[in-house]
């Protein structure tokens, strides 16, 4: 049921508490925190390289990001937002602006704060904490995709490109950004291991683009989905699906034990159920469709969470 925009003057105080957190998405902030995490893992058992304070102030750079990104795509998506009909929770905006509970400004207010902050903190690590002079490098890589994922001029989602600057954003960026800033350095087990994370949030947001396929199509937001259609896009979600399982005999290079190809069939098995779904149409049903969104971000963290058990 579409909400009713509330008069102005209206909101209290505590409803545009609620509402900025509802903007801000904190569900999903657990796609880049886990990658992330995997690569401090990685450094850690790999070169015995652990910095608590280094962590934590690397994970707050990527929550910062994340929350710049999510602000931002409220307050550049505004139009295709107001016509969301839908009620898919993965796909679409929040629906604070469009209720009336905050404004415009204060989605982009929040975006550019969150991104000065973020700069911030990576300039503490690298000159403070001596973390390595990609640190700043790799933060800024990160709120650039991420603020010109749906910001103007580059709007980089209306262009195609979206889902890639996605994959490479949610998958390597983080786990290399974490690696880098514990050891000083960027080893081939970085992009192993972030190849499939990257790949299967590629499919997260291709499956989260189809409720959303008749009015971004109607605003002019030339996705790759729109591109596509929405049977060529089931193609591509079971083409990336299977480059993800071809990934999986990849990380046996990083010397990982050969279990990680057990660990993976759960989440890969996924992968295929929900890339067989799509194939067969079953993106026109709004129901199925909610459940293969929530598949999709399964499969995600079933695969981080897999290649966080193949450490001994």
């Amino acid at each position: 049921m579409t909400m009713k925009p509330i008069p102005a003057g209206m909101t209290t105080l505590a409803t545009k508490i609620r509402g900025w957190i509802r903007l801000s998405r904190p569900a999903f902030y657990t796609v880049g925190l886990a990658p992330f995490a995997l690569g401090t893992v990685a450094a850690w058992r790999t070169s015995d390289s652990f910095d608590g304070r280094v962590c934590i102030l690397g994970a707050l750079v990527v929550i910062l990001i994340m929350l710049a990104t999510y602000q931002a795509g409220e307050y550049y998506d505004v139009v295709e937002d107001g016509m969301r009909r839908h009620s898919n929770p993965f796909a679409g905006g929040s629906g604070v602006v469009k209720e009336g509970i905050l404004s415009r400004k204060t989605a982009l207010t929040t975006s550019v704060i969150s991104l000065a902050a973020a700069l911030a903190l990576s300039l503490i690590l690298q000159f403070g904490l001596e973390r390595g002079s990609l640190t700043t490098t790799l933060t800024v890589a990160g709120a650039f995709f991420g603020f010109f994922y749906s910001a103007v001029p580059l709007r980089l989602v209306a262009r195609g490109m979206g889902e890639t600057a996605i994959g490479l954003c949610y998958g390597w960026l983080p786990v290399a950004s974490a690696y880098y800033i514990q050891t000083g350095t960027v080893r081939p087990i970085v992009h192993i291991l972030s190849l499939p994370i990257g790949l299967s949030i590629i499919n997260v947001i291709l499956v989260n683009e189809y409720p959303d396929y008749d009015d971004d199509r109607r605003s002019g937001k030339k996705n790759l989905l729109v591109r596509l259609g929405k049977s060529k896009g089931a193609i591509l979600i079971a083409a990336v699906t299977g480059l993800l399982w071809l990934s999986a005999p990849l990380i046996l290079w990083c010397g990982l034990a050969s279990r990680i190809l057990f660990l993976l069939l759960p989440a890969l098995g996924l992968s295929s159920f929900v890339a067989l779904s799509m194939i067969r149409g079953r993106y026109n049903e709004a129901g199925e469709l909610k459940r293969l969104s929530l598949l999709t971000i399964a499969v995600n963290l079933g695969v981080t969470g897999s290649l966080f058990l193949s450490f001994p």
